[in-house]
This record gives structure tokens, C-alpha cells and sequence, in this order.
């Protein structure tokens, strides 16, 4: 199972292998205060691309179409996160202040579909 969740939300035990998802540190954050497994910076949208989307929901659609063009061209940034998908829950932390409009929902709904089809052809 994949799941998303606020970096500023409290881990709970059902969150399974947590994964910061985001090319910049989140603010007022400290590292040692985040309990994760990986900071995955290269699976976050380009800065060109996030700069050029500023989570203007008029935005959303072509943003999750452009950054899954990115995501297809670069499998090395995403692979460890269905692979750990495969063996148990993650959960993709992020820090954007819209719970709509993330780079960690295109992401899990990206990767929720490579799970489907690995499934269906092993």
C-alpha cells in the first residue's frame, strides 16, 4: 500500500517505510526531528517544472502529465520506492501546503499504476 502524508503530521506505526519525496529540505524542519527512511530528492518534480507549476491547482492537470514524462525518463528515482511498495506500506511525505494539488499524490497514483501492471505481467 502507498500512502501520502504531510512531513508535519506525526509518524504513526501504520505508516510503514516513510520516504520524503521533495527536492528541498522542508522549512522548520530539522533532519534529526524527521523520521524517515530515504530522502529520494531525485523522484521530486525538476525545479524548472515546480517553479513553473507553483501549486496553481489551474496547473494540476498538465503538471501531473509533465511530471510523469519526468518520471518515465529517469526509472533509477523511482524503482526503490515500488520495490519497497512490494514488500509492505510506505507512506510518501512531502511538505506543500495543498493536500490536492502535490507532487507526492502524482507520485503515488504513478507508482499504484507500475504496481497494477507488475501484477498483471510478472
Amino acid at each position: 500500500m502507498i500512502q501520502v502524508k504531510r512531513v508535519y503530521d506525526p509518524p504513526d506505526t501504520h505508516d510503514g517505510k516513510r520516504f520524503l519525496v521533495e527536492r528541498l529540505w522542508p522549512r522548520g524542519m530539522k533532519k534529526e526531528g524527521l523520521p524517515m527512511d530515504g530522502w529520494l530528492k531525485d523522484v521530486a518534480p525538476s525545479d524548472a517544472l515546480r517553479q513553473w507549476f507553483g501549486h496553481d491547482p489551474a496547473k494540476w492537470e498538465d503538471f501531473k502529465q509533465r511530471y510523469i514524462a519526468e518520471l518515465e525518463g529517469n526509472h533509477d528515482t523511482w524503482k526503490p520506492l515500488l520495490d519497497a511498495a512490494r514488500q509492505g506500506t510506505i507512506t510518501l511525505i512531502y511538505s506543500a501546503h495543498d493536500q490536492e494539488h502535490n507532487n507526492a499524490l502524482a507520485l503515488k497514483v504513478f507508482l499504484e499504476e507500475r504496481l497494477k501492471s507488475s501484477e498483471h505481467n510478472p
